[in-house]
């Protein structure tokens, strides 16, 4: 769980994020969403300490972040996985080279075992035999998988993925949201999401968090969005005619199934018996 409290970041006299408070919850895929220049990137970046906030404070699992020394946050930071919006793969490197290079970075074992790591998450992410292929040589879809799998590659438990559906077309985008999910569920990761793919809200937005001009406008999840009343977060979210229809639709459904729920059990309740 990574819980922060009244966040504040300026930059000169612009201030971008103004007393932010939330909790992103473990097991989880939690979204921060919001217009470009809502403060996202900003929050993201405070949250794993590239920008430190002028006021407030973020604690991981029950340890101030904020209080902690620098060792403290380098052994932290080995607990915490990152997607990149670009994927960020090295370009010099194959695929096998890239996954291993945390592992490099932050163990001493052997390369028989560094190895069988690589190899793991590759099967992890449906990319089994790809090793010595360079990122030239991968599609957009798979240089994701393959951040992923680097992401993942030391066991984090928390991932952080900046804008993982950049880039993608629809198809693709659903299936790298359904491993990120998967992922998160099967290793009880908090995972952190920026993004401004709608369907990704309304797919793994298990726990969301809506910036506007810095500040904490709404939070919820995605059954909340449909019926949510708050007209900043409609205007966002449901902003062309079509996805309006849509969420007029999937309202009046759902209203119907708890119509259709209420009728049932006052029959069983012997209330509408004649």
């Amino acid at each position: 769980m990574i819980e922060f409290n009244h966040i504040r970041k300026s930059f000169g006299e612009k201030v971008v994020l103004e007393d932010v408070s939330h909790i992103m919850e473990t097991g989880k895929c939690n979204l921060i969403i919001g217009q470009s220049g809502s403060g996202k990137t900003v929050m993201q970046k405070c949250l794993v300490g590239l920008f430190e906030p002028d006021e407030g404070e973020i604690i991981y699992d029950g340890v101030s972040f904020t209080d902690m020394g620098i060792e403290q946050r380098k052994e932290l930071r080995q607990q915490i996985g990152m997607l990149f919006q670009g994927s960020a793969l090295f370009d010099s490197m194959t695929v096998e080279q890239n996954i291993m290079f945390p592992i490099d970075m932050f163990t001493n074992k052997p390369f028989a075992e560094k190895l069988k790591q690589v190899n793991e998450v590759l099967e992890r992410v449906n990319l089994v035999g790809i090793n010595k292929k360079f990122p030239a040589e991968l599609s957009g879809g798979m240089k994701k998988r393959v951040g992923i799998a680097r992401a993942i590659v030391l066991n984090p438990k928390f991932l952080f993925c900046d804008e993982p559906n950049s880039g993608l077309d629809p198809q693709t985008s659903m299936v790298i949201d359904k491993l990120i999910l998967d992922i998160t569920r099967e290793f009880n990761m908090t995972t952190v999401i920026n993004t401004h793919d709608m369907n990704s809200v309304m797919e793994i937005g298990e726990n969301i968090l809506y910036l506007y001009k810095g500040k904490k406008e709404w939070s919820g999840n995605k059954k909340d969005i449909i019926f949510s009343k708050n007209e900043r977060l409609n205007g966002f979210i449901f902003a062309s005619e079509f996805l309006q229809d849509a969420k007029d639709m999937r309202m009046l459904e759902a209203k119907g199934k708890i119509d259709d729920n209420r009728d049932m059990n006052e029959l069983l309740n012997g209330d509408k018996l004649v």
